[in-house]
């Protein structure tokens, strides 16, 4: 039952060329920025990778692009990363646009087992092509599949050795989904215990879809757009 591994290297030793990767987060908050590095570290290439964003040129998943590490990237949204945009715009970089909702099922179905949903998110627009419809009460729907990937890596706040995962605030956002959707569950956590010290009414990803597990070190959670007001 116990999971725990040394660091972020270790947990991501067996990650190849070429794997299908999900990356929780939601702009920068709950990024899990030690596997990340350890990724550029390790310098693995023509990687996938799933995540609601792109990050930004110098952090986050944008450390990958820099690298030319990502072939493909599936996301929502990724208007915050200007080496995304050159990548995209000089063709070497794939990229899938997803609705945000439609991503979030996507790595739910994929986590309890429904391989395909419909949904009427891009009906209509480009999202549709090649896609199969159906009509349900007189309503337009899409199918959508469920993703396929070897490795979902995680952030939380707190963690156990046996797996369990406690998210805080709005950094809970993909990452529960992303949890339970890989067939190889990593997750890196600011504080980790015993088993037995969480409150079982607390926890948000059970262990049984964690792989491995271990306490991450030196977390920037950087701000993605710092707004401030004039002082008068």
């Amino acid at each position: 039952m116990n999971k725990v591994v040394a660091n972020a290297a270790e947990a991501i030793d067996d990650i190849h060329d070429g794997d299908v990767l999900m990356l929780g987060g939601f702009g920068l908050c709950g990024i899990p920025e030690n596997c990340i590095s350890a990724l550029v570290a390790k310098g693995v290439k023509d990687l996938t990778c799933i995540s609601n964003n792109a990050g930004v040129d110098d952090f986050g998943i944008g450390l990958l692009l820099n690298n030319r590490q990502v072939k493909k990237m599936i996301s929502s949204y990724v208007g915050e990363n200007e080496e995304f945009e050159r990548q995209l715009l000089s063709g070497e970089l794939e990229v899938e646009l997803i609705p945000q909702g439609t991503l979030a099922e996507r790595c739910r179905a994929a986590g309890s087992g429904i391989p395909a949903f419909y949904t009427p998110a891009g009906v209509g627009t480009e999202v549709a092509e090649g896609k199969e419809t159906r009509v349900f009460n007189g309503k337009t729907y899409l199918m959508e599949h469920a993703f396929d990937a070897k490795f979902a890596i995680v952030k939380a706040w707190k963690g156990d050795t046996h797996g369990n995962l406690i998210y805080k605030d709005t950094a809970r956002n993909f990452n529960p989904m992303m949890a339970s959707a890989g067939k190889i569950t990593i997750a890196e956590v600011e504080e980790l215990l015993p088993a037995g010290e969480l409150d079982p009414n607390q926890i948000h990803t059970p262990g049984i879809f964690v792989h491995r597990i271990f306490q991450g070190t030196n977390y920037e959670k950087r701000i993605e757009q710092r707004t401030v007001r004039d002082r008068k």
